[in-house]
């Protein structure tokens, strides 16, 4: 009890002497994250870059998904405060195992964990530790007997496995992968062929570094026990394979969280705007259409008076922090009132209207109620006037299209 109450006074003075841009982080793994102490290499590492990384782990020899689940001292580490991420990673073979098994013996339990992990915090972030592949594979199992194939086996579980929880990967497998392949001379394993050495540890902290700041790593002053030219390879192959695929590891920044993003739709009939936030992580919304109006609606219907161009802006608050997105909208369209003078429709007999305009239409359409079209004919009479038939009776939709804009009439009933 002691130690406990030792390390959480720790971390909450740590926590509330950092900056806005300092990060928490929580790991949840076993000694794949223990060997050379990969927290406190990240910690270092993040440093001498300028940046502030808290650390905690929960790291137990040959734990799994549901060991941790079994466990209520990892339980007591997600809830011990408002973490910006929590790292998950699995027993080193079981990701890499036959689909179904992993459907049933990992997947529900590394869900359960995220699912804690949300409901401690609905800020924090869930990163999984993608791990590599042993230096020559699992011999148990063909499907895995080689560290390529094994290695994909990993990744591809560990993506499966982020998609189904809202989560993002830290993608230390294919880092290992490029360094085997571009620099073999480079020994990332410790002697079971299995753990990293510490140059696989570094690389693995480099890998974290670039997932949590979006950043290359390169010119970290903090290389351990490593050469420079060493350190400064894997720091390189920790900016290629995060960086350039930040979409394909899911990495969202954390100041990214909250979210708002204007899409509209414009309906012809009745001149209006249908505008949608897209929204995470908001509570709040206030829309400014650029003409003098507001509105603290989700998703608002609006009209804009006249023709123009409008700043369009949505501000979005929530728990995870702010956003602002602005569009601007071409309002160029004339409405029913400014059109009728320009162009009249009359019914003057069974299915037969008599269409008089100072503009010229340049198409026309005649429509039923469920969007159909119906056939008509057109007789033009003069360069001002034309007349319509059809041989469809019932409720119908006229639409005419000008250069100056568009009307859409309802019939049999005229405009007069």
């Amino acid at each position: 009890m002691r130690i406990f109450i030792t390390l959480s006074f720790v971390l909450n003075f740590v926590f509330q002497s950092f900056s806005q841009d300092s990060l928490s982080v929580l790991f949840i793994g076993n000694s794949y994250v223990y060997t050379f102490d990969l927290p406190t290499v990240l910690k270092n590492l993040a440093q001498s870059k300028g940046d502030i990384v808290a650390v905690a782990s929960k790291t137990n020899g040959g734990y799994t998904f549901q060991s941790h689940v079994n466990d209520p001292i990892t339980f007591s580490k997600i809830h011990l405060t408002d973490w910006n991420y929590v790292v998950l990673q699995g027993q080193s073979q079981e990701a890499s195992f036959p689909y179904d098994q992993v459907n049933t013996s990992t997947l529900p339990f590394a869900v359960q964990l995220a699912d804690s992990v949300y409901a401690n915090n609905e800020c924090s972030q869930v990163m999984y530790f993608m791990t590599w592949g042993r230096q020559v594979g699992d011999p148990q199992w063909d499907s895995i007997n080689t560290f390529d194939k094994m290695n994909q086996r990993l990744r591809d579980a560990y993506l499966r496995i982020a998609e189904n929880t809202n989560a993002s990967v830290a993608a230390a497998g294919p880092a290992w992968k490029y360094v085997r392949d571009n620099y073999p001379t480079i020994n990332l394993f410790s002697s079971d062929g299995s753990h990293p050495s510490f140059e696989g540890t570094y690389l693995n902290a480099c890998v974290f570094y670039s997932s949590l700041f979006h950043k290359s790593p390169e010119g970290a002053s903090y290389i351990g026990t490593l050469d420079v030219a060493t350190a400064q390879i894997l720091q390189n192959v920790a900016k290629l394979t995060v960086l350039d695929s930040l979409s394909t590891w899911k990495l969202v920044h954390s100041d990214s969280l909250s979210s708002v993003n204007i899409t509209y739709s414009f309906n012809q009939s009745t001149g209006s705007y249908q505008f949608s936030s897209n929204a995470s992580h908001i509570e709040n919304y206030t829309w400014d259409f650029g003409d003098g109006t507001v509105s603290t609606e989700v998703n608002p219907l609006h009209t804009f008076g006249n023709n123009g161009i409008f700043s369009v802006q949505l501000i979005g608050e929530g728990p995870c922090g702010n956003d602002t997105s602005t569009i601007e909208v071409q309002v160029s369209i004339l409405g029913f009132n400014e059109l009728k003078d320009l162009i009249k429709i009359q019914s003057i007999g069974l299915n037969s209207y008599r269409i008089i305009g100072e503009i010229i239409p340049e198409s026309l359409s005649l429509m039923d109620l469920t969007g159909r079209r119906i056939p008509f004919v057109i007789e033009v009479m003069s360069n001002k006037e034309y007349l319509l038939k059809t041989e469809i009776s019932g409720i119908k939709i006229m639409k005419l299209e000008t250069k100056l804009g568009e009307i859409v009439k309802k019939l049999p009933l005229s405009f007069e």
